[in-house]
């Protein structure tokens, strides 16, 4: 099994608890899950004194009166639950927040990033210190992974959001379609939901079910946008109607951003007036449409789907955009082509780099890139990410945008079993004080 960490449990005298068997003793109880069940009679013969279930643990824990969130889409997630922690904040509530980026409770970071959504023990056990310093409101990701896991088991979520759906993880999932009944089966209850309605459509059971959405009625619409510096938009709820503002970037965090006001308006008392006047507090994502460089204006974004790279760059199709990005390796292969004829379609000049190359060579995942670009005068390849993004910084001229996708705030890059370190954020820095000496 793989590797985890014993927690405290404290309970009948037997001082911990852990869902690897691996780690049971006589001090040691074991967690049994959907994903350990075959190592029952090994945490029996390491000696465990007890076997317990994800909703006995949660009973044991005493969770019961924590509004739990959970956010699932293919783009969106770690955005709009970060929001919706920043607002609740804001609004003067205690709220926990677990994600890609990490686990925080009251704006304090308690551990550093990890999985999106990590073992149903760790979730318990976050919960657990969330209840103790008096959270009312725990945010999580929720991805397809731990769906199809049963990772979130015992979990009695307060509300279920819904972002999008596009091709993504194909290579643990097998096709679109099982991706898709994946993502519509944490839908498919009685709890409370708030579906993005303009997205490619999942099935979901529609009772307590409200929406959110630009291009069509909903139950939050936004019925007038700018996304000229920043975004400033209306939004309506029923009878009521509000503005609001923000710092960030991109069509997409408009989603991303009504998303989250209808999550704090449906599972609070506020006012849509209170929600939206702690909008413009949110200052985004680190690695998400993170602009670390103003002069000349240089964007790093996690985008590594098709659908992310789209949104990301007709965000800005109005500018003359330079693109660095690669793929991952080890991963659906059938997205490099598409990936590549989205940069194409935005972007003025490209680079085609690394980007965890994992254990593929990197040349054949930049080949399969390249075969989506028609337009290939634009293109240069340069395998090594820190040339590429070098190159792309000098060849920027007057007006030109850097779009560097892929990594977001990720701090290494993966190749053949290693992690190395690599933030493209420290990278670009370094060059443009190098070249602008700023």
């Amino acid at each position: 099994m793989s590797q985890s960490l014993k927690f405290a449990f404290n309970h009948n005298n037997i001082p911990y608890i852990t869902d690897n068997s691996s780690e049971c003793d006589p001090q040691t109880a074991f967690l049994l899950t959907e994903q350990n069940k075959q190592y029952l009679s090994s945490a029996k013969e390491n000696g465990t004194p007890l076997v317990i279930t994800p909703d006995e643990l949660y009973n044991i824990f005493a969770l019961d009166g924590m509004k739990v969130i959970g956010i699932t889409g293919t783009n969106g997630k770690t955005t709009t639950a970060a929001a919706i922690y920043s607002f609740l904040l804001d609004l003067g509530q205690s709220v926990a927040l677990q994600g890609t980026r990490g686990f925080y409770i009251n704006d304090e970071r308690v551990e550093g990033k990890s999985l999106t959504t990590p073992s149903i023990l760790s979730t318990l056990a976050h919960m657990k210190a969330a209840k103790e310093k008096d959270a009312d409101f725990f945010v999580m990701e929720v991805s397809s992974h731990a769906i199809a896991q049963k990772r979130i088991e015992s979990i009695p979520f307060a509300l279920k959001i819904f972002t999008n759906i596009t091709q993504d993880h194909l290579d643990y999932h097998g096709s679109f379609e099982a991706y898709w009944q994946v993502k519509s089966s944490f839908f498919n209850d009685d709890t409370l939901k708030l579906i993005n309605k303009d997205a490619k459509k999942i099935d979901f059971k529609i009772k307590n079910t409200y929406t959110y959405a630009l291009d069509v009625p909903a139950s939050f619409n936004i019925t007038a946008y700018s996304l000229n510096n920043g975004i400033t938009a209306a939004i309506k709820h029923f009878d009521k109607q509000e503005s609001f503002s923000s710092p960030l970037y991109g069509f997409f965090n408009l989603y991303n951003l009504t998303a989250a006001i209808g999550a704090v308006k449906l599972i609070t008392d506020y006012s849509l007036s209170d929600i939206c006047q702690v909008v413009e507090n949110f200052a985004g994502v680190s690695g998400r449409m993170e602009v670390v460089s103003d002069r000349p204006l240089i964007i790093v974004d996690f985008a590594h789907t098709p659908d992310g790279m789209d949104k990301v760059l007709d965000s800005l199709k109005e500018k003359k955009l330079s693109v660095v990005f690669g793929a991952g390796g080890n991963r659906d292969r059938t997205k490099r082509v598409q990936m590549g004829r989205i940069a194409n379609r935005y972007g003025k000049k490209i680079y085609l780099t690394n980007d965890n190359p994992r254990d593929e060579d990197p040349m054949e995942i930049i080949e399969d890139i390249y075969a989506g670009i028609e337009k290939k005068e634009n293109v240069t390849i340069e395998p090594d990410r820190q040339k590429a993004i070098r190159k792309a910084i000098e060849e920027l001229e007057e007006e030109d945008i850097l779009l560097v996708l892929g990594k977001g705030d990720e701090e290494y890059m993966e190749i053949a079993g290693e992690k190395i370190p690599f933030d493209d954020r420290e990278i670009i820095r370094q060059i443009v004080k190098e070249k602008f000496n700023r």
